[in-house]
């Protein structure tokens, strides 16, 4: 089953997106966080991918690699052999977390680990880098494995999206923000595309209520993350693990067939006492 097939599938569960790993024992976006997540079997895993300075990739968040490695560099300005040989710090990095035997992964390694176990939800963060990241995702033959995301605000966002990455015929997420004041003009640009996923922010869990039926005929997956400082407002991990109902449960009633979150074990035990062998709500 590829990418396309798996979101397509209106009997599956909600699909539980982990953010850079199993990392709470373990340092984010390493080859162990991620061995953890299949291990565990869950549905995708989010990484976060850089650009080196000799044109390879490998897996990073920040700007620079002060949090992880404690080496205030920036990913860029290096290439990837000396990237590659430094040691992270364990969990989410920073001082107080040690340095481990695991080192910075190149997205190589990472495609290799991961080849037909784990949808994999790729968070390019320089946009102007993604073609480059398909090319090499479709040299490696995991192109139905991956996805790509890009905001879709604007026409210009449109066209590009349309002559970069669409016409590659890859799983491609649209980020839509209901909370700004274009909402519908972000909306129509949807379904003018007409994406396999769009990931959802809003203002207020109405706006989505109000739309859902219409991504659901177009057969648009809802998309929702619910990470601590940038979820939509009150639909954070922290609320929904004093309050599960309250915030994954109206997210799945509100449409939303995919969480990426933190707190994936929690989430998982939510979904099994509440939505085994229900239809999804949406497509």
């Amino acid at each position: 089953m590829n990418y396309f097939e798996y979101m397509a599938d209106r009997h599956r569960q909600c699909a539980i997106v982990a953010h850079r790993g199993i990392w709470k024992d373990a340092p984010e976006n390493s080859l162990l966080s991620i061995q953890r997540t299949i291990e565990a079997g869950y549905d995708i895993v989010e990484i976060d991918v850089r650009r080196t300075a000799d044109g390879e990739f490998v897996l990073l968040h920040d700007d620079t690699l002060e949090r992880m490695t404690g080496l205030n560099r920036e990913p860029e300005q290096l290439t990837l052999r000396e990237l590659t040989s430094l040691a992270l710090r364990n969990r989410d990095g920073g001082p107080g977390n040690a340095l481990t035997d695991q080192k910075l992964p190149s997205l190589r390694d990472m495609l290799e680990l991961t080849r037909d176990k784990i949808f994999i939800h790729l968070d390019v963060k320089h946009r102007h880098v993604i073609p480059e990241i398909l090319a090499y995702a479709q040299k490696m033959g995991v192109d139905q494995q991956v996805d790509f995301w890009a905001d879709l605000k604007t026409e210009d966002d449109l066209g590009w999206i349309k002559d970069n990455i669409m016409f590659h015929d890859v799983p491609f997420i649209a980020r839509t923000h209901l909370e700004q004041d274009d909402a519908d003009e972000q909306v129509e640009l949807v379904f003018r595309l007409k994406p396999l996923i769009c990931e959802v922010s809003f203002k207020d869990i109405s706006q989505v209520e109000a739309i859902k039926q219409r991504f659901h005929d177009a057969g648009i997956t809802l998309w929702v993350n619910t990470l601590n400082g940038v979820a939509s407002p009150g639909f954070t991990d922290t609320a929904a693990l004093k309050d599960p109902d309250a915030i994954w449960g109206r997210l799945l009633r509100a449409g939303f067939s995919a969480v990426q979150t933190d707190e994936m074990e929690k989430l998982r035990s939510y979904i099994a006492a509440h939505q085994a062998a229900r239809p999804r709500a949406s497509v």
